[in-house]
């Protein structure tokens, strides 16, 4: 896979603000997250879409694409950093210019249903993939200290990343003690499955594979894993790496089920390469960025995670 590192943001740089999936939730979202931005130095052009909205959609799919494309053709915008996830980033991936972000890289930033979204730009374009905070999410109010500073270091350093650190108080768990490297890839899990069979899935084989989800059932979770599995994607890839699966819990507790964790379980008990678990990254407000699309390693005897480059240039 050739990967290509977008510039790194310095202060002064314009950032673009995109609303691919569902329609931001309040105008002060907006208002609070760019008053963040140029407060630490950073112009801001928000898309002319993103207060639009079709259903659960910010806008219809022409409109939405029509933000992230006028973004990606402006020499000017440095980034495109999303408002918030939802659904529908998975409706525009035959209507992006890829050509666009491959004659000028640039950080995209976000997480959730961005996932599909991103997986197609590495795919068509090699360019270097930020699943990290979203504007009107994170960054808009009490953007956790611990997210904040991991995610500037990343969009800002072109040294290398180097040991990724769970809170002291939230260790990874360990499991099929072994060494792994490779790309790292993946992001949403849901995302990531409906992508199988799609020109926009980057190749996962001898890949470090990075999951984790929200408000999904346990039974969801274990159809998509088995679709992982029954799709030859478990046992190609070079080492796993799960984690938060936030609110994934039975639609009705009092019929019976199994629990997301047993699950989990059950894919790792089955694995063959090294396993960590409990990463921090997911749907949670203390989370790792994570470059996707980068070098990786993970040390599932030491329990260590680490990013052999620096993500941007």
């Amino acid at each position: 896979m050739e990967i290509i590192k977008p510039p790194r943001l310095r202060k002064g740089d314009l950032i673009g603000l995109i609303a691919p999936a569902s329609p931001p939730s309040s105008q002060e979202k907006i208002d609070k997250g760019v008053r963040y931005l140029e407060l630490l130095g950073y112009n801001v052009k928000i898309g002319r879409h993103v207060r639009a909205q079709h259903g659960y959609l910010a806008g219809t799919d022409e409109e939405r694409a029509c933000d992230i494309n006028e973004m990606l053709v402006d020499r000017n915008v440095k980034a495109l950093f999303a408002l918030r996830g939802g659904y529908g980033t998975p409706r525009l991936l035959d209507q992006v210019n890829y050509r666009a972000m491959r004659a000028t890289p640039k950080i995209l930033v976000g997480y959730s249903d961005l996932t599909a979204l991103q997986l197609a730009f590495l795919r068509k374009t090699g360019v270097v993939m930020f699943s990290g905070p979203m504007v009107g999410v994170e960054m808009w109010d009490d953007f956790d200290p611990y997210t904040e500073e991991h995610f500037w270091r990343v969009v800002t350093s072109t040294k290398r990343i180097g040991k990724l650190t769970n809170p002291p108080e939230e260790p990874v768990r360990l499991h099929h003690p072994g060494k792994a490297s490779g790309h790292l890839l993946g992001g949403n899990l849901s995302l990531l499955v409906s992508l199988l069979g799609t020109p926009y899935l980057p190749a996962l084989r001898s890949a470090l594979l990075v999951l984790e989800d929200v408000d999904e059932a346990p039974h969801r979770v274990d159809r998509m894993f088995a679709q992982l599995r029954l799709a030859g994607v478990l046992k190609n890839i070079a080492g796993l790496l799960l984690g938060r699966f936030t609110d994934c819990v039975p639609n009705d507790s009092t019929k019976p089920h199994l629990t997301t964790e047993q699950v989990l379980q059950e894919i790792i008990e089955n694995s063959s390469c090294p396993v960590l678990t409990n990463l921090q990254y997911g749907h949670i407000s203390k989370k790792l960025t994570l470059p996707i699309g980068i070098p990786a390693s993970m040390d599932s005897r030491r329990g260590v995670f680490e990013l052999m480059d620096s993500a941007v240039s």
